[in-house]
């Protein structure tokens, strides 16, 4: 007999990404507190993201993965965009370091297949 399939952990967490790299920005465009509009999204965004998160961990993502691709692709696209809608530079040293954080995620996500790969054949094999 299989077990009924969890729904997938992604839609749920690029969500969460997207909800944190806005309060993020939201953050910056409030301008020291000045713009209570922008905090309001800071809070609802930095809220539903968490509450998301803890969806993807409930549909069976390992934490260390949920929350390295989080964390890492926040970053990422936080720092784009901070460029793009703010002007802020990123120097040589930046763009080698976001291209480590990709790599990092990357393998984070290959690891975790592997992972999941081994204990799949392992569970069939008893």
């Amino acid at each position: 007999m299989t077990s009924p399939r969890r729904p997938s952990a992604w839609p749920p967490l690029l969500a969460a990404i997207a909800l944190e790299v806005s309060a993020t920005l939201s953050l910056r465009a409030a301008e020291g507190f000045t713009h209570p509009l922008w905090l309001i999204i800071v809070v609802l965004g930095y809220t539903g993201s968490l509450w998301l998160l803890s969806i993807v961990l409930d549909r069976g993502m390992p934490v260390g993965v949920a929350y390295g691709i989080w964390s890492a692709i926040g970053v990422v696209l936080t720092a784009v965009l901070g460029t793009v809608l703010f002007g802020e530079v990123l120097g040589p040293v930046q763009l080698i370091g976001i291209g480590v954080i990709v790599l990092g995620v990357l393998l984070v996500e290959l690891g975790s297949h592997r992972v999941e790969l081994a204990s799949h054949t392992k569970a069939h094999a008893s």
